[in-house]
């Protein structure tokens, strides 16, 4: 029996490596597309929540021993699965400084487009 766990453990972390090696090949092919980018993050963000409202929470423990079990788990293996979204101010950090110059001449094309 635990031979068995331990076979579809191996398949699953082949499946969920192929996954990631998908997901990190998307990433590359996006370089420098902030869009593309965006788009592949909101869509990893939508199978997550897809997964943890649905198969998952009907999948959750039923007694204590395996609340337990499942606790421990989550407790050794890095916590619970969080999608964390940029903070607007550290997006905002990122962005470059604009020098006077630029202000200026943003103001002038602003002006321009209310005459």
């Amino acid at each position: 029996m635990n031979d068995q766990k331990n076979i579809e453990s191996e398949k699953l972390s082949g499946k969920v490596q192929a996954i990631a090696t998908v997901v990190y090949d998307a990433v590359q092919d996006c370089q420098g597309d902030t869009v593309a980018l965006l788009a592949l993050l909101r869509q990893l963000e939508q199978l997550h929540r897809e997964i943890r409202d649905g198969i998952f929470q009907e999948s959750l423990p039923v007694n204590r021993r395996q609340l337990y079990s499942l606790l421990k788990d989550i407790e050794s293996e890095g916590g619970w699965p969080y999608i964390e979204r940029m903070r607007l101010q550290a997006f905002l950090a990122n962005l470059p400084q604009e020098t006077p110059e630029e202000k200026s001449h943003e103001v002038l094309e602003s002006d321009r487009s209310f005459s």
